[in-house]
């Protein structure tokens, strides 16, 4: 369903909130962050499959800042447009935001984030900087770059060894800062988790969310 969340700053976004099945108590809650195509419908159908394995799930809307109601596909001007409203919001934007979905979602019990290729760099920095209990980055082409920041609770990454857009030296770099973090890279290409994407990968999707279920099983709920 859609729920309205508010920033510190008062800027107000959508989200969509995802909840386990009727009678069951939430093991906790996931924040589940957009790619540049907006909370489209395969997030939202990403955060509807958290909410089934036990969670409360909440996908904010992170695009609201800068235009409502993004739901992108996956073309040549979905990739562009996306990428230009991905430059319009800062950092204390993003976050701010995010913060205010872990806010939500921590009335639910521990809080884990998961995000995906520019939600994947939101994830790591949500773990680096906000209160989350936890964070799993999918294919973030920006962590590399904030590489240097440490991390404030467990953390897991996801890429693919294909993705010619994060060299395979990015994923060097952000090991060899935290060498004890849990890096996982699989035969795939950038956006292997989307199966509305010709880049989709059915194994590696699989292994990883199993790897990610897993992974909040142990310091979520």
């Amino acid at each position: 369903m859609n729920i309205e969340l508010t920033a510190a700053d008062g800027h107000k976004l959508a989200a969509w909130r995802a909840d386990p099945p009727k009678g069951a108590k939430p093991r906790g809650a996931i924040v589940v962050i957009q790619e540049i195509f907006g909370a489209n419908s395969h997030m939202r159908r990403v955060t509807d499959g958290f909410a089934a394995d036990g969670y409360v799930a909440i996908c904010p809307a992170l695009f609201d800042r800068v235009k409502r109601g993004v739901d992108l596909g996956y073309g040549p001007d979905d990739i562009a447009q996306g990428r230009d409203l991905r430059g319009k919001i800062a950092w204390p934007q993003v976050l701010a935001d995010t913060a205010a979905a872990i806010a939500e979602a921590r009335k639910s019990g521990k809080v884990g984030v998961v995000g995906y290729c520019w939600g994947g760099s939101v994830a790591w920095r949500a773990a680096t900087q906000l209160d989350c209990d936890a964070a799993v980055g999918y294919y973030g082409g920006m962590v590399a770059e904030f590489a240097g920041e440490q991390p404030k609770c467990p953390v897991m990454l996801h890429f693919g060894e294909l993705d010619a857009s994060i060299p395979l030296a990015d994923v060097d770099k952000i090991k060899k800062a935290h060498p004890g973090l849990p890096v996982h890279v699989y035969p795939a290409d950038h956006g292997f988790n989307c199966d509305d994407r010709r880049q989709y990968d059915a194994t590696a999707a699989r292994l990883a969310r199993e790897r990610t279920l897993a992974f909040f099983r142990q310091h979520v709920g």
